[in-house]
C-alpha cells in the first residue's frame, strides 16, 4: 500500500492540472498555424485572426487563457468530442459551430442559431476558411460499434495554403488513406 500511495499522489495531482502542452507552429501563408493541444482530442487552431476549438471539452477552466473562439468543430456526440457543461462554460458569443446532424441534435437550445450542419464529403467556406467534412468511424463496421461511419465527421481545413486534418475518433479507414497534401 505504501508504495501505492506516491503512484496515486501523482494521478491526482495531473488530473488537477489545467495547464496545455506547449504549442506548434506550422509556417503557413499570412501567419503561421499556432496548434495547441488542451485535452485528448480537443485543441485550438489560431491563423491569420481566426481561433478554431476542435471537440471543447474538459470545463471552461481549461480555455481560460486562450482567445475566445471564432468557429467551434465537434466531431462526434460522445462527451469527450460534445461536452454541452464546457461549451456553455465557454465564451461563445462570437463562434460558428461546424457539426454533424447527430451533433446538431444534441446541442443546447443557446447554441443552435449559430449551427452550420456539415456531412461526410461536404466542403463549405465558413469564415473564409474551406472546410471539408470527411468519414470517421470504426472497423470492423457493426451496429453496434461506438463510431458508426456517416455519423461524426472529421474535418480538413484549408489554412493559410495548408490543409490541416482533424479526424475525430477513427481507424486506418480508406477514406483517410486516400487524403493528399495533408
Amino acid at each position: 500500500m505504501k508504495a501505492l500511495l506516491p503512484v496515486l499522489l501523482l494521478l491526482a495531482s495531473m488530473a488537477g492540472n489545467t495547464q496545455p502542452p506547449a504549442p506548434d507552429y506550422i509556417p503557413a501563408n499570412h501567419t503561421s498555424i499556432k496548434i495547441q493541444p488542451i485535452l485528448h482530442g480537443t485543441l485550438m487552431l489560431e491563423w491569420n485572426g481566426e481561433v478554431i476549438y476542435s471537440d471543447p471539452y474538459g470545463g471552461a477552466s481549461r480555455f481560460q487563457n486562450l482567445p475566445a473562439p471564432s468557429m467551434i468543430l465537434i466531431t462526434d456526440i460522445h462527451g469527450d468530442h460534445l461536452n454541452p457543461e464546457t461549451l456553455l462554460a465557454i465564451d461563445t458569443e462570437s463562434a460558428t459551430f461546424v457539426v454533424p446532424q447527430a451533433v446538431a441534435d444534441q446541442l443546447p437550445e443557446e447554441i443552435t442559431s449559430k449551427v452550420i450542419v456539415m456531412k461526410n464529403g461536404e466542403s463549405r467556406k465558413v469564415n473564409d476558411i474551406l472546410i471539408m467534412a470527411v468519414p470517421m468511424y470504426n472497423l470492423p463496421e457493426s451496429e453496434d460499434s461506438r463510431h458508426t461511419r456517416g455519423r461524426g465527421n472529421g474535418y480538413v481545413l484549408h489554412l493559410g495554403g495548408k490543409n490541416i486534418y482533424i479526424s475525430g475518433d477513427t481507424e486506418d479507414i480508406t477514406e483517410m488513406r486516400a487524403l493528399k497534401d495533408i
